[in-house]
């Protein structure tokens, strides 16, 4: 299904397609949320890793078989542009893009923290805004020279985060005190459901490296290979962070830089500012990550006529969409010096529910569709699995609170009045086109 724009180049390869997608995944998130998630839950939180890589999981079986039907760029946006029409594809477009703004805004204020470890000036105020600012336009430089450039600076930037992270593992496992995983009490699933809630955030991304489908050798195979590889990986590694941040560090709770405090209790400040710098190495790779994928979804939707057709032009020698990505590196530095993190985080969760609700519930819609035309993949046991993937990310979206409720909704009126104005323009340029002169 989709056509390949003749505009784009084919440069990325399976392992590539991996590299980048744990990337996306294991990005700034995990370099935070550990003290936030133990703050919501305690060690109860361990329960809410858990629940959500089993939810995340069913996530990525379903895009793993809607993606294997699919060579074009565009992702969860294209999928549900031909699933269910133009109208909710649009719809579900317009909030990747929300999510992928917010994103971009939320780890260049984690970069920005971790850049603190080392030079205090960067930790609060205008410093850690330009730091933030600095982070965004490097990563867009980067991606405006080409897809290859990007894609390799992703895959770079994911070796370098991986090393400190497993060694932090590896070496942290030693020094855990047991006595601090202990459940005594039973744990309260309202506070394991909020922590799950801001796990979403860490383990997301994994829809947006598929984006880049029309420029992958062989998406049809490479997208679900990347997918759960990258998801089963992810989960076991989260979870054994999480033990060591609970077992060896008792201000949990209340770090702003959980790993590197951790790894100062047990390796010294050589360990702390080698987990600095890898957090500073993930927040790059995932920032040109969302530089590699967001551009790609606006592209893929003025294509289709839901974008100013001035963002489907490429720069003519680098061959990337440059106005998308002016367009996405303006949004992120505006949302990053002016938004909170609670408030990022709430809005970004929810908009990625909504995606992962409309990517399973178009498993069935597609395989009904196109009985004669098998995927390349095929999600296992999806009578099962579709059904408890639909209701797991139901269940997580109604327990959102009303403000984050009423701020998708909001951006949904104004992404309406948006694609209103849009289709007005689209169709006046036409008519002009199509109209004689006198």
């Amino acid at each position: 299904m989709g056509t390949v724009s003749p505009s784009l180049i084919r440069a990325i390869g399976r392992w590539t397609m991996v590299a980048l997608v744990i990337n996306m995944i294991v990005g700034s998130g995990i370099f935070g949320l550990p003290a936030r998630v133990h703050a919501a839950a305690g060690v109860h939180g361990l329960l809410a890793y858990v629940g959500c890589g089993l939810v995340v999981g069913g996530i990525a079986l379903c895009l793993a078989e809607v993606a294997s039907r699919f060579t074009a760029t565009g992702g969860p946006y294209l999928y549900a542009h031909t699933a269910f029409g133009p109208l909710p594809g649009f719809f579900i477009g317009w909030l990747m893009l929300l999510t992928r703004v917010t994103s971009a805004a939320i780890i260049a204020g984690i970069m920005a923290d971790y850049v603190g470890f080392f030079w205090p000036g960067a930790a609060e105020g205008s410093t850690h805004a330009a730091v933030m600012v600095f982070g965004l336009i490097l990563v867009a430089l980067i991606n405006v020279l080409g897809v290859r450039q990007g894609a390799s600076f992703g895959a770079a930037c994911t070796l370098a985060k991986l090393v400190p992270l497993v060694g932090f593992v590896v070496v942290g496992l030693f020094f855990i005190d047991p006595r601090r995983l202990g459940m005594e009490t039973p744990p309260n699933p309202g506070s394991v459901t909020q922590a799950m809630l801001l796990l979403v955030f860490a383990f997301g991304g994994f829809e947006s490296a598929v984006v880049t489908g029309g420029e992958m050798k062989d998406p049809r195979r490479d997208a679900p290979f990347a997918l759960l590889v990258s998801v089963g990986s992810a989960t076991l590694l989260y979870v054994l962070i999480q033990v060591v941040c609970i077992g060896t560090l008792p201000e949990l709770a209340s770090s702003k830089r959980p790993l590197a405090d951790a790894a100062v209790r047990f390796a010294g400040p050589v360990g702390g500012g080698l987990l600095a710098m890898g957090a500073l190495v993930s927040t790059l790779g995932t920032l040109g990550g969302t530089m590699l994928a967001a551009p790609r979804l606006l592209f893929a939707m003025a294509e289709r006529g839901q974008m100013p057709d001035a963002l489907a032009a490429v720069h003519p020698r680098f061959r990337t969409p440059i106005g998308a990505i002016l367009l996405i590196t303006g949004g992120g530095i505006l949302l990053s010096v002016t938004g909170t993190f609670s408030f990022l985080v709430g809005l970004n969760v929810l908009t990625r529910l909504i995606q992962y609700l409309c990517t399973a519930i178009a498993v069935p819609v597609l395989r009904r569709r196109d009985r004669d035309a098998a995927p390349a993949f095929a999600v296992p046991l999806a009578w099962v699995t579709v059904p408890f993937t639909i209701a797991a990310s139901t269940w997580l979206m109604v327990r959102s609170s009303p403000r984050e409720l009423r701020d998708v909704g909001v951006a949904l009126l104004v992404g309406l009045v948006f694609h209103g104005v849009q289709q007005l323009v689209s169709r006046g340029a036409r008519t002009a086109t199509e109209t004689p002169p006198a």
